[in-house]
């Protein structure tokens, strides 16, 4: 019987109306929530730090390390002004874009309808044939003639009609945009979060590697990451590299992968990138709906083969939004998502705008911990991570070592002394089917860490020693009912602790005895 009952798997939840005071935070945190995520597309700077600071204050009641992930916008491309009640499209019938943002020129009787957009310079990027699509693609449309000039102008007909209103939602699935991923609005948010101290900020409209430089160029000229690498375990900007302890407020990117363009350099993305998420929304509207199971399995291969933590968002539980219950098939889309090993499943509107944000955290967590039972007793396994082994750093090697142990003595606790977090995501890149003790005194670095497979983040002031320490760990174990004197556990740590890069040995532990 197992001791504990950790979730490995993570839930990450969006703050919203239904979720952004303390009571209601505490109450996710309860149930089971590690990461809240603040979309930067609602609301303003002043609200976005109201709840930063309700999720710090809701942490410390709990005491727990909780990471707060702001999400860049992007540029989100939209249709303007509509005249009031929308403009019916019928099949067949004609549309034009222009550049003017304030008005539509439309009376429901007019042919062509003549919409403005929000910005103009993606319309140069449009050409004849290519696929236009609006309101989520409820609406689609092909361009039938473009006009790139200063003032471009797109001709399009309606391939399936519907009602568009203002400020919907354009997408372009042919399209190759030279739109630049951060806007205006972004770098005012990249500013603030970094200032704000936010725990990872997540890049939308990610197409290729240079869209994550650019972001890490712009955190590197804010204080945010490191100029240069110091006992880097792989290049500079892996995620978790062994930065010194100056760099404490270094600020993971994840990378949201949305744009079929993304899928065409994947690997050169997470090379650059620090977290991966698969962002099915925008991603099912801009291709073939039935190619996103597996692009998704693609995604989190690939991410594994790199071991970069992922994050699966997106309508996982979304009849939960008005539901106290999901489909058996969202339910289905959890478990999958946790089988292929992801790190992290994202709730979005059910915890933002949702009448049972408290219900959804609930189910989602039952789901992910007897998904992780059945692994568990299944004894099914992931294969270590390729491109951290062939580093042959010695961290990764540990790690190895670790698995290997924990199979062979059935222990169910590792504990890792992580200053940075660097050991623990080598610990975590290997899935482990048991929690990961993860201690520092960095409380920066746990609350980074709560993205991290199975990883536990606890504070601990550093210890003088490996006695200290172990007395520490045997004290915390047993006062939380975590296990009994005699149980086996895997240690994984270095010497002298506080200082990265470290981790150097592995040691069988029987709680008790010392």
């Amino acid at each position: 019987m197992r001791k504990h009952h950790f979730v490995l798997s993570k839930i990450v939840a969006t703050l919203g109306p239904a979720s952004a005071e303390v009571p209601m935070i505490r109450q996710l945190i309860d149930e089971g929530v590690r990461v809240f995520r603040i979309n930067f597309s609602h609301g303003t700077f002043e609200d976005f730090e109201r709840m930063r600071r309700n999720v710090r204050e809701a942490a410390k009641l709990t005491d727990r390390y909780i990471g707060v992930l702001g999400d860049l916008s992007g540029p989100k491309l939209r249709v303007g002004k509509v005249v009031d009640g929308g403009v019916d499209l019928t099949e067949g019938g004609r549309v034009r874009f222009v550049g003017d943002a304030h008005e539509t020129i439309a009376p429901r009787t007019d042919e062509p309808v003549v919409f403005g957009v929000n910005r103009s310079d993606f319309l140069n990027d449009v050409q004849a044939g290519h696929r236009v699509y609006l309101d989520d693609g409820n609406v689609r449309l092909e361009c039938l003639e473009a006009v790139s000039s200063s003032e471009p102008e797109l001709l399009c007909e309606v391939k399936v009609g519907g009602r568009i209103t203002s400020a919907k939602g354009i997408n372009l699935p042919d399209t190759h945009l030279s739109l630049p991923s951060l806007t205006e609005w972004d770098e005012q948010c990249v500013e603030f979060a970094v200032k704000a101290g936010f725990d990872l900020l997540a890049l939308s409209f990610v197409r290729r590697p240079e869209d994550v430089r650019e972001l890490k160029d712009r955190l590197r000229e804010l204080g945010a990451r490191p100029k240069r690498p110091i006992k880097s375990e792989t290049k500079d900007g892996n995620y978790f590299s062994t930065f010194g302890s100056e760099f404490r407020a270094f600020i993971p990117v994840v990378s949201k992968i949305e744009k079929p363009q993304a899928m065409e350099c994947l690997g050169e993305i997470l090379e650059e990138s620090d977290v991966i998420m698969v962002a099915r929304g925008d991603l099912g509207v801009e291709m073939d709906v039935a190619e996103v199971p597996i692009s998704q399995k693609k995604i989190l291969r690939a991410c594994h083969h790199h071991g970069k933590p992922t994050i699966v968002a997106t309508q996982m539980l979304q009849s939960m939004v008005d539901a106290p219950v999901p489909t058996r098939a969202e339910a289905t889309d959890v478990a999958n998502a946790i089988f292929d090993g992801t790190d992290c499943v994202m709730l979005s509107g059910e915890t933002a705008v949702g009448k049972y944000p408290v219900e959804t955290v609930r189910t989602m967590r039952r789901i992910a911990r007897i998904t992780n039972e059945y692994i568990y007793e299944e004894k099914r396994t992931f294969a270590q991570p390729k491109a951290p082994r062939d580093s042959r750093y010695r961290t990764a090697a540990l790690a190895h070592g670790v698995k290997v142990m924990v199979n062979d003595l059935g222990a169910e606790l590792i504990v890792t002394w992580s200053q940075l977090g660097g050991g623990a995501s080598y610990l975590a890149q290997n899935k482990l089917p048991v929690p990961i003790l993860a201690f520092s005194s960095n409380a920066d670095a746990l609350r980074r860490m709560s993205v991290l497979y199975g990883v536990v983040p606890r504070y601990m002031d550093t210890p003088a020693d490996s006695v200290e320490f172990v007395k520490a760990v045997d004290r915390i174990i047993l006062d939380n009912d975590w296990g009994a004197n005699g149980d086996p556990i895997v240690m994984a740590m270095g010497e002298p602790y506080g200082q990265a890069g470290l981790t150097n040995k592995i040691r069988v532990h029987y709680v008790g005895e010392i």
